[in-house]
């Protein structure tokens, strides 16, 4: 690979609707946030330092190309030779946010390296060669993240088999909108989703999840896709009552007075964007000017008005 090759972008994401909830099959609804995005380049002063994480994850590949478990044609050789010529991701995605930063690369990464015939990439291929690529930073991946930054295109996922591209409503021109809250505090998933994963071996919790948490994710992404923002609001205040009744350890402990002010007060809810535990929270109001102030001692950002 030459050093004129292109220098194409690719966002971070954000997980509308089905953090945790997806684990137990519920709907998923996740879209690209074009906030933050990341590129493969060459340092600016030809300079070969030599990118650790680059390195390690080729590596990695390497391994899995040797073992016969990366089931696509990868250039390996020209991966390696560029990060030895200094090659690095220039991201300005946050890392331990929650908006698919090592997703972010890893599709970069494959966008520039696989070699492979783009007719037989189905988007289930797709989002296993993802997984498969992205365990490298996690330990363990859905696939998801890269998938998401890969095709820039808002997924909808019915259950784990049934995914694919959607197109999102024209929302109501409003005072309303969901937002984004920065808690300012990086966290790392894994252990995040192993305490909701030894939750749900509690037949109890485990049937919460089930009769109450599905229900109503599934409901929000119906309302969402189907632009009935009113009902989406009630259903996403049920969504922050559960999370702070059954998900409280992931709700950062200096946000928790914040998130009850929103249930009791009304001009806001928050709940989870991914995993929770720091990285952002997501709200929704239905006059935004008034929740800017309510929240004026917080950073928060609209992502979509309504």
């Amino acid at each position: 690979m030459s050093r004129t090759h292109t220098e194409k972008k690719f966002y971070s994401k954000v997980i509308l609707f089905g953090e945790y909830s997806m684990i137990q099959h519920s709907m998923g609804l996740v879209i690209p946030y074009t906030l933050f995005d990341g590129k493969l380049t060459f340092r600016r002063d030809n300079s070969a330092i030599i990118d650790p994480e680059l390195k390690a994850f080729s590596l990695y590949l390497k391994q899995l190309i040797e073992s016969n478990q990366l089931n696509i044609q990868f250039d390996v050789t020209s991966f390696e030779f560029d990060i030895s010529q200094g090659l690095y991701f220039d991201s300005t995605i946050p890392q331990g946010y929650g908006v698919g930063s090592s997703g972010a690369l890893v599709a970069a990464v494959f966008d520039r390296y696989e070699q492979e015939s783009h007719s037989n990439l189905d988007i289930s291929k797709l989002k296993r060669i993802f997984a498969q690529m992205e365990s490298h930073f996690h330990g363990a991946s859905s696939g998801m993240d890269p998938l998401i930054s890969y095709l820039n295109s808002p997924i909808l996922i019915k259950n784990k088999n049934d995914l694919g591209p959607v197109t999102l409503p024209k929302f109501p021109k409003g005072k309303g909108g969901l937002f984004l809250l920065n808690t300012k505090r990086s966290r790392k998933t894994e252990p995040l989703v192993n305490l909701f994963l030894e939750k749900t071996t509690n037949a109890r919790f485990n049937d919460i999840c089930e009769t109450q948490l599905k229900p109503i994710t599934n409901n929000c992404i119906e309302n969402f896709l189907a632009a009935d923002m009113e009902t989406l609001t009630e259903n996403f205040k049920k969504l922050s009552e559960f999370q702070f009744e059954h998900l409280s350890p992931m709700i950062p402990k200096l946000y928790r007075d914040v998130w009850v002010e929103g249930i009791k007060g009304g001009d806001f809810a928050l709940k989870l964007c991914g995993a929770g535990g720091g990285g952002f929270l997501m709200g929704i109001t239905r006059d935004f000017q008034k929740a800017k102030q309510v929240l004026s001692a917080h950073e928060i950002r609209l992502l979509l008005s309504f």
